[in-house]
């Protein structure tokens, strides 16, 4: 093991733990955690740098961070597991579960369409700001009661920050649960996996402190004003570091499954991990087969209209774009990422999973340099 990681790696993947020792020692790197789980076992499981801006504590075993959207991985896989449970159907209308949703024109937007972000509800219409994102109440009403900025179906459009008020909202219509509980009481629990939406002022001590990225490159003034992508980000981009935000009490304490997720790279790919072994992780089966092949039924395949990026979604989870996002190459494979690079990506074929998050975060919101350099050689070493 290279001196500045921790932790255990398979000798075949050497080279992930290098580029990882490589990234931190030119400090590109502030602090990370590296994580493959092959067949149930823990192959790498390794971290180095630092937790804090001021390089005085070390990223340690259970050093935890905001991993941004791969939380949106966990709304997922509470989703299929009613699926699985027959308690939802994933081609019925939201309404069907949601009546107060069936406003303004979505009646006919299926579970489906919130799954693969192409039900044209990916934002709140203005007036909405930040601090409206951790009233539930509020923020789930305003969303039954919007239209639709595009035709359902027809296209993705990210659900940036509301993926998880939407998908939630069914969760708790259905099991009577918040998300946050949800995911603390059906996945972390039975798993033993150290994830959490939000997190728990207990934890505050050891969540890893963010560098924020360079400001995204996107053509907000070319745009018309009722441009999904502006909607979308309106009430974000008021705030003037919305990175910070993330070490906020009120951010932690909020349910925000498409955003406010915190664990690390060896909790991340446990909670995942299920879709990558036919379902069963730890003992516990949280999935089927069938429900697994769900995610794989091809939902979108284009640019997304907020992300300005070429996409493929499946039910619940991105399927592999090689040509804009490398880190994920051909195969029956899905993945998604957080902003600034974390990523979590489940090969069931090879019955393998991958995950990566770290607090220096780089541009872009579907994996930076470094993440892409780690899954490459994750994948080579696979092969």
């Amino acid at each position: 093991m290279h001196e500045v990681l921790q932790g255990y790696c398979d000798p075949r993947f050497d080279k992930v733990a290098e580029a990882l020792a490589d990234e931190i020692t030119r400090g590109e790197e502030l602090g990370a955690s590296i994580a493959v789980d092959i067949d149930g076992e823990y192959v790498v499981d390794i971290w180095g740098g630092h937790a804090d801006r001021a390089k005085t504590v070390p990223w340690s075993e259970n050093t935890i961070v905001n991993f941004w959207s791969c939380t949106k991985t966990l709304t997922a896989l509470a989703a299929l597991m009613l699926i699985d449970r027959r308690l939802l159907d994933p081609y019925a209308p939201v309404a069907e579960y949601w009546p107060e949703f069936a406003q303004n024109g979505k009646q006919d937007i299926e579970i489906r369409h919130l799954l693969a972000h192409t039900s044209g509800v990916s934002g709140w219409d203005m007036p909405f700001d930040v601090d409206d994102v951790y009233d539930w109440e509020k923020s789930t009403n305003l969303l039954a009661g919007q239209a639709p900025w595009w035709e359902p179906g027809t296209a993705s459009g990210y659900h940036a920050i509301n993926y998880g008020h939407l998908i939630g909202e069914v969760i708790r219509r259905i099991s009577g649960k918040t998300l946050k509980a949800f995911v603390r009481e059906e996945i972390a629990g039975p798993l033993d996996a150290d994830v959490q939406i939000g997190a728990r002022a207990e934890d505050d001590p050891r969540i890893a402190e963010l560098i924020p990225p360079p400001p995204l490159d996107l053509p907000y003034d070319a745009l018309p004003a009722d441009h999904p992508m502006l909607k979308t980000f309106a009430a974000f981009r008021a705030a003037p570091d919305f990175a910070a935000i993330a070490e906020t009490t009120a951010w932690r304490w909020a349910d925000i499954g498409g955003a406010n997720g915190h664990g690390n790279a060896r909790a991340l790919a446990r909670a995942l991990s299920p879709i990558s072994l036919g379902g069963k992780a730890n003992g516990v089966q949280l999935l089927s087969p069938a429900t697994i092949d769900l995610i794989f039924e091809e939902q979108s395949n284009g640019v997304d209209q907020v992300l300005f990026t070429p996409l493929r979604f499946g039910i619940g989870f991105g399927l592999p774009t090689p040509d804009s996002v490398p880190a994920v190459p051909e195969g029956k494979i899905c993945w998604w990422g957080g902003w600034g690079g974390s990523a979590i990506v489940m090969n069931p074929e090879h019955r393998a999973t991958f995950a990566y998050v770290m607090n220096k975060m780089g541009p872009g919101t579907v994996g930076t340099d470094r993440t892409n350099r780690y899954a490459r050689l994750f994948y080579e070493a696979l092969a």
